[in-house]
């Protein structure tokens, strides 16, 4: 309405600086000491400021901060109200001599019922000292919010990790290669490269409009690509849950681009949302992976400049989607295909890997340019290129996979030992230069898994014992061996388990063999 617009006057009010918050907290913090009856420290104060700055991007200052000032506050405050546990010691004692009164008045032992009703006033004395005092102590200020406390608040309203909000991430993010690595066997150069780009990231270095960091993955199938996105999931943000992840292949026409960010007005879908941008909203800290990327649509690519230019993205119902605090990886197979081929046919020179990977890296790149426009490729931050895994790498992977099947053994209070030549064996009928590592979980599940599993239900094998895998004959007769080794630390305290554990093994007493 012009008419009325005309009779005011607008006055634009700013977010404040951070330091200008600050101030307005100190003005405030009297009002919450009173209320909470706490003492507010002046780096809670900076912490709230701070860290809601960083992490909480939907909102204000200085309202989010001050919200987390109260919170922590309250959750203190509260913290006193339950009932302490000495009181509630004494509470049960009470009720016993209680109990033992009437015992004695209704085996008419009066003298004893005297003594039990004496220790019962006693105990009735004692308790409402006890509480006088702790009602007491809920009325001084000896509480203090610091900023752990603020840390804490906020990590149960964001689910960020709360060593992610303290100096511990410091020295987490120092040994990050360590971390990673007993996930992802070999891949050096990613491991590093990933690592160097979070810690950059961590250290305030990194443009912070822009996400936290974004990677191209490219290399062979199979080859800990998808692992590696999983495994930085799971170290930063303390759950692998966190990793976003789509199928770019799902998006490659023009109509599905919808479905990522949204119908727009009028159509089917509209209130629903975009697959990619509600699961940001929801999980703003995340791992967000676009597998075969290269397989998406041209119009992605061109809501993928804004959200690695600009950490943001704006929806079809006009809401602004915080991209800043994700990581971005891109996984691509472009480049890999002919290099892979040439593998299988024996174009590889024996022992000559860097040549190869070279050769590999420089056909990667030439595919992204063709494929990519230059400024998609110049807002990534990295294109990371993994190399084929070796046998070394491929017979860690093994050990890897065993380690998940003697933590599912466990439960049923068994462990299995596998032998070095069944390692060899399993490696070398599990490895593929194509496929990568992937046939290596089938074949473990084909060669150990299924056997395991006929043995337990025909009670072969059963609990308290060590599974030995081992192999027999050589070449391609070689098969493995299952033997079920009585182990003392295995067996069950239960009679009953006993008994179960020992007609498991009556029928174990000798080595049984699979064909491979």
């Amino acid at each position: 309405d012009a008419a009325l617009e005309r009779r005011f006057q607008p006055i634009q009010v700013p977010e404040p600086s951070l330091a200008h918050s600050i101030e307005i907290l100190k003005g405030l913090r009297d009002k919450y000491e009173a209320h909470h009856k706490v003492t507010v420290t002046d780096g809670a104060l900076a912490a709230a400021v701070n860290m809601s700055d960083r992490y909480i991007n939907d909102r204000y200052l200085p309202d989010k901060a001050i919200d987390l000032i109260d919170e922590a506050g309250a959750k203190l405050r509260i913290s006193r109200l339950s009932v302490p546990q000495e009181v509630r010691d004494l509470e049960e004692k009470i009720l016993e001599a209680r109990h033992r009164k009437e015992a004695a008045i209704d085996a008419q032992d009066f003298e004893l019922a005297a003594s039990e009703r004496d220790s019962e006033m006693k105990l009735q004395k004692e308790k409402e000292e006890q509480t006088e005092a702790w009602r007491k102590s809920g009325t001084d200020t000896s509480k203090v919010v610091d900023a752990d406390l603020i840390a804490e608040v906020l990590a149960s309203a964001t689910g960020i990790p709360i060593f992610k909000l303290t100096e511990e991430e410091s020295s987490r993010l120092l040994r990050m290669e360590d971390e990673l690595h007993k996930r992802v066997i070999g891949q050096d150069d990613a491991v590093k490269a990933i690592s160097r780009a979070i810690r950059r990231t961590r250290a305030g270095l990194k443009d912070p409009k822009r996400p936290s960091g974004s990677f191209i993955f490219a290399g062979p199938t199979g080859v800990g690509k998808t692992e590696l996105a999983k495994a930085l999931s799971e170290f930063l943000f303390g759950d692998e849950d966190s990793l976003i992840s789509l199928d770019m292949s799902e998006y490659s026409e023009k109509h599905t681009v919808s479905r990522l960010f949204g119908s727009p007005p009028g159509y089917v879908g509209y209130e629903e949302g975009g697959q990619l941008t509600e699961k940001v909203r929801r999980k703003p800290f995340s791992v967000v992976l676009f597998d075969e990327v290269e397989k998406a649509h041209s119009d992605i690519f061109n809501s993928l400049l804004q959200i690695l230019e600009d950490g943001r993205l704006t929806d079809s119902q006009g809401r602004e989607v915080d991209f800043k605090n994700t990581i971005i990886i891109m996984t691509t197979n472009l480049g890999t295909r002919d290099v892979s081929s040439g593998l299988q046919l024996g174009f590889q020179v024996e022992g000559d890997t860097k040549t190869n990977y070279d050769r590999m890296k420089q056909r990667v790149n030439e595919e992204l340019k063709q494929h990519f426009r230059p400024e998609f490729l110049n807002r990534v931050d990295d294109t990371i290129v993994f190399p084929q895994l070796s046998m070394t790498e491929i017979i860690k992977i093994v050990d890897l996979f065993l380690e998940r099947l003697d933590v599912r053994l466990a439960d049923q209070g068994m462990k299995v030992e596998v032998t070095s030549e069944a390692k060899d064996l399993l490696a070398e009928r599990g490895y593929d230069p194509v496929l990568g590592a992937r046939p290596l979980r089938r074949t473990i599940q084909l060669e150990i898994e299924d056997t395991l599993s006929e043995k337990i239900l025909f009670k072969e094998i059963g609990r308290g014992q060590t599974i030995k895998v081992d192999v027999k004959g050589e070449g391609k007769d070689a098969e493995f061996t299952f033997e079920g080794i009585e182990t003392e630390s295995l067996k069950p305290a239960e009679d009953a388990d006993s008994e179960l554990a020992g007609l498991g093994s009556s029928g174990s007493s000798g080595s049984s063999e699979t064909s491979a």
